[in-house]
């Protein structure tokens, strides 16, 4: 039986790369070479540079206008003009010019008094050198233009350039390997589509894009299975090629079949197998014939922080680049961010502006969850010795995209409906375009948030039984003094979403006592659950009848899912999850799904939303997905409408 490998030691972050910087001979590893200076921009130089030439080479005009002698006009004065003639006192010069010999000096044209074809009056007088470039003024034959270990940009191509220097000394450009593992793993290149168990191949692609962004040249060879020596041999192949770090991914784990760990030590020498840091954790450096041999995490999120923490950090000292840095913000978070005391822990946030104050909701956190990375604009690092952080409490957020996007981003917290993907394609294709960052907390979260001012809108269907009514009675209750207005974005229709041809023949919530029917539930808080708990109560049935109803999902899609895979046989959801899917559908209820706002934090992106659910495009796009009227989309609600018109 294949042994598991077993973490001798996490360190921290900084011993990590102490011990690999430690390990790797950094000048024998990294080679020069002169490439031409046109081509340099993004290199660094391995040897100081300096000047061929003068820049410029010769003395010459600074302004258009006349070049003479600056003494022959030492006498001009308003009222006393010195007429100089043309050809032999003063030359026609454009700026650029070369200073003609025997001139010391320019005259601005628009300084020239009267002129004809033959001379020129002056009043104003021009001291030697005026309006004048020197020669060497802004470079001098010989001198230092740029120092070694110098990250050259387009101005220092001009420069090169400009000092007649056709040749640079640089480092070579950093190479990675890319080498995915996993008798699971598909190759992408193939288009396949993956079976249950499998998983298509795109780790590679990530590192190719964030190793381009570090200037890093990028190779990935065909995925390689979990076999022993087949790994063994791919890692010796692309040691022993042009790479200078050479990454595995996956296989860097505790599992039978991860081999990363015991084939560094075969061919090289592991220096560090588990870092304090998750997720991460259980990333490995090794050295195998003096290069950097790396073992990457297979979950997507865990390969990007080992990526960020340890690549990033050491590409640049080995390209003898500075350590680019995150800019950094307060936000306050919008809800509990709990954390295991002992790991540093890194959480990736969606964030936007409400009000006056940056709002961050954290995203999932699990290792596998790619669509985190996609939706974050900032990650926050919950230190080691910390048990997380509460919901409010201010933390420090390293900044994943331009500080001004976070002034276009709507935050949105609640309930989760198709239309709010809709909603933020649209958006995205304004002229002053709109991001959503939306949370998927349900409904009764979305009011919490509210109340916080912790969101912009919030979606929210809930029902209240008493009255008949939506929202309003929940806002009265748990909004108490707050003025709360809402919009609705359409009436949905909820339903019990089945398999295709209902093969168990689901009628209705009776069923849902069946021995048989396995059924997947929504999270507490989600108005889709408070409308499947009245709908128990009306039938007589019980929470406890129904098997599965402790199983929860955060989204209508995440519930159309479980039961296209056979995982449920049955979940509550609305109709357009069920038709995005193909599944069957079986109708329960119409409910009114409106968008909660508090007028006092409107601003400019409230109002773009509000014109645009307003719009008739935006209506139409709506019917298309099926399951949903909107004869009351775009009209601001009033307590008591229920899913009438007032």
């Amino acid at each position: 039986m294949q042994k598991r490998n077993i973490y001798l030691k996490t360190v921290p972050v900084a011993e990590a790369l102490r011990l690999a910087m430690d390990a790797l001979d950094r000048d024998r590893l990294v080679g020069t070479e002169s490439i031409p200076s046109h081509q340099a921009c993004g290199r660094v130089t391995a040897a100081a540079v300096y000047a061929v030439c003068s820049s410029p080479t010769f003395h010459s005009a600074a302004m258009d206008g006349y070049a003479l002698r600056a003494e022959s006009t030492f006498l001009a004065r308003e009222g006393r003009p010195v007429r100089l003639l043309k050809g032999g006192q003063c030359v026609a010069v454009n700026t650029g010019h070369p200073l003609p010999d025997g001139m010391d000096g320019v005259l601005m044209i628009e300084k020239v008094v009267r002129e004809s074809d033959e001379a020129i009056e002056i009043e104003t007088p021009v001291f030697p050198m005026q309006h004048v470039r020197r020669i060497g003024e802004d470079i001098v034959a010989t001198e230092l233009l740029l120092p070694q270990n110098r990250l050259l940009s387009p101005y220092d191509v001009g420069g090169l350039l400009s000092a007649g220097i056709w040749e640079v000394p640089v480092y070579e450009q950093l190479r990675m390997a890319f080498i995915p593992t996993g008798d699971e793993v598909l190759d992408f290149n193939t288009r396949p589509s993956p079976r249950p168990g499998q998983v298509i191949e795109s780790n590679s692609q990530v590192f190719a894009g964030l190793a381009a962004a570090q200037g890093c040249l990028f190779e990935r060879v065909n995925p390689v299975p979990d076999n022993e020596q087949a790994l063994t041999n791919a890692v010796r192949v692309a040691v022993d090629g042009p790479a200078h770090v050479i990454v595995v991914g996956a296989g860097s784990s505790a599992g039978s079949k991860d081999f990363s760990r015991s084939i560094i030590e075969s061919l090289g020498r592991v220096l560090v197998h588990g870092i304090d840091v998750m997720p991460g954790k259980p990333s490995i450096l090794g050295e195998i014939n003096g290069k950097l041999v790396v073992g990457a995490p297979g979950y997507p999120v865990s390969a990007v922080v080992c990526f960020e923490e340890l690549l990033i950090p050491l590409l640049s000292w080995l390209g003898r680049k500075t350590l680019p840095v995150r800019p950094g913000v307060e936000v306050e978070l919008a809800r509990k961010v709990p954390s295991k005391l002992g790991t540093e822990e890194l959480v990736r946030l969606a964030i936007g502006r409400v009000g006056e104050k940056l709002v961050a909701t954290p995203l999932g956190r699990g290792a596998g969850m790619l669509t985190t990375l996609i939706r974050a604009q900032g990650v926050t690092r919950i230190p080691s010795d910390s048990e997380g952080a509460e919901a409010g409490s201010n933390v420090r957020a390293e900044l994943l995209v331009p500080a001004a996007e976070l002034d276009q981003t709507l935050v949105i917290v609640g309930s989760h409906d198709n239309i709010l993907d809709v909603l933020g394609n649209e958006l995205m294709g304004l002229g002053r375009p709109v991001r959503i960052a939306s949370s998927h907390v349900g409904s009764m979260g979305g009011l919490t948030a509210l109340k916080g001012r912790s969101a912009l809108m919030a979606g929210t269907h809930l029902f209240d039984e008493e009255s008949g009514d939506f929202n309003f009675p929940f806002f009265r209750k748990y909004l108490p003094g707050l003025n709360v207005s809402c919009i609705n974005l359409a009436i949905r229709h909820q339903g019990l979403i089945v398999a295709k041809g209902n093969p168990l023949g689901i009628a209705g919530v009776e069923d849902l006592a069946r021995p048989e029917v396995r059924f997947i539930n929504r999270q507490r808080g989600a108005g889709t659950r408070i409308l499947l708990d009245y709908h128990l109560r009306q039938a007589g049935l019980s929470p406890e009848q129904v098997v599965g109803y402790e199983k929860e999902e955060f989204t209508h899609m995440a519930v159309a899912v479980n039961v296209l895979t056979g995982t449920a046989s049955c979940g509550l959801g609305i109709f357009a999850a069920a038709n995005a899917l193909g599944l069957d559908f079986v109708p329960l209820a119409r409910e009114r799904y409106d968008l909660a706002f508090l007028p006092e934090l409107e601003d400019w992106k409230t109002e773009v939303v509000l014109d645009l659910i307003r719009s008739q495009s935006f209506k139409a796009r709506i019917e298309a997905l099926g399951g949903y009227e909107t004869t009351l989309t775009g009209m601001i609600m009033e307590p008591g409408q229920g899913l009438g018109l007032g």
